[in-house]
């Protein structure tokens, strides 16, 4: 049971980190008239760094030294996993519809696998190959309804392209995260967001001047808010801190979750019914997820 209460504790994080990055993924789709992509994705690391600066003031300056030392891991998990994954995806979220990125993104997962193979030689076993499998297959369920029809049309366009460079990034992120400096999570997500807002403020300036102005009204307001707050500075340090404590294979694989989250999210907030093929994906989502926590062994760091 002890051994047990930290991975327990990590996929309970892990629930609530996607929860906010479908809502993440509901608002990007939401505000792509109004808003933006890389305006959007500015604002985001712009607000989360002055809302983060008062918390990690005191272990800034006590991990100064070591992130001076470990600059280039933060400058790429910054560039790589905060400044390029959330560009990309905004981007893409313009051109493409929500199920095409819901099926790109179910790809996530089995290619954290293999980042760990191509940069650590890691060799998943066969349980979690599994695990991965039987929980695509539910995130295909959810997101085609169950017709495979969905498939068979599916055709890759501009903005899938940029959605599946997202994918790639993201997992180059969370397989990379092993490589992090040893401080603080605070001065860690401090440090890849001011690298994220420094990466995002030329293109959104860009915008600026090529985009119309932004409408200011509650609900642009309402979207800067939540994604400054929720998907980044909450579900960032809670998914770091997941992965610290099951590794990256199997935190990369509640990945799954986020089509089932943005299906409860969709009935909840836009009357939108569900249905048996969303019951039929949960099952194969959570049994992968079950059978990769309970019968694959982490691997020793």
């Amino acid at each position: 049971m002890t051994e047990r209460s930290p991975a327990l504790r990590a996929y309970a994080m892990l629930a609530f980190v996607m929860l906010f990055w479908a809502g993440n993924s509901i608002v990007g789709r939401a505000v792509r008239d109004d808003i933006p992509p890389f305006t959007l994705a500015f604002v985001r690391w712009t607000g989360a760094l002055i809302i983060l600066l008062p918390i990690a003031w005191r272990g800034l300056v006590r991990d100064k030294a070591a992130l001076i030392a470990g600059w280039k891991p933060v400058l790429a998990l910054g560039l790589i996993g905060v400044s390029g994954f959330n560009g990309l995806l905004y981007w893409g979220l313009h051109h493409t519809t929500a199920t095409n990125g819901l099926l790109l993104q179910a790809a996530t997962p089995a290619l954290v696998l293999v980042c760990n193979a191509l940069f650590f030689h890691d060799r998943a076993g066969g349980w979690q190959v599994a695990g991965v499998t039987l929980s695509t297959i539910g995130v295909l369920l959810v997101v085609t309804h169950a017709d495979l029809g969905v498939l068979a049309g599916f055709r890759l366009g501009k903005g899938d392209i940029l959605i599946l460079g997202a994918v790639l990034a993201w997992s180059i992120y969370t397989s990379l995260l092993r490589i992090r400096p040893a401080i603080s999570q605070a001065s860690f997500l401090f440090a890849t967001f001011l690298i994220a807002a420094l990466a995002m403020l030329p293109l959104a300036v860009w915008e600026w001047h090529a985009a119309p102005p932004i409408h200011w009204r509650p609900a642009v307001i309402g979207a800067f808010a939540y994604v400054s707050i929720l998907p980044s500075l909450i579900a960032y340090y809670l998914f770091n801190s997941a992965v610290e404590m099951i590794g990256a294979g199997r935190a990369g694989q509640t990945i799954s979750l986020m089509p089932l989250f943005g299906a409860g999210l969709a009935a909840a907030l836009l009357d939108e019914p569900l249905h048996g093929y969303h019951l039929a994906g949960m099952a194969l989502i959570l049994g992968g997820i079950g059978m990769t926590a309970l019968l694959q062994r982490r691997p020793a760091p």
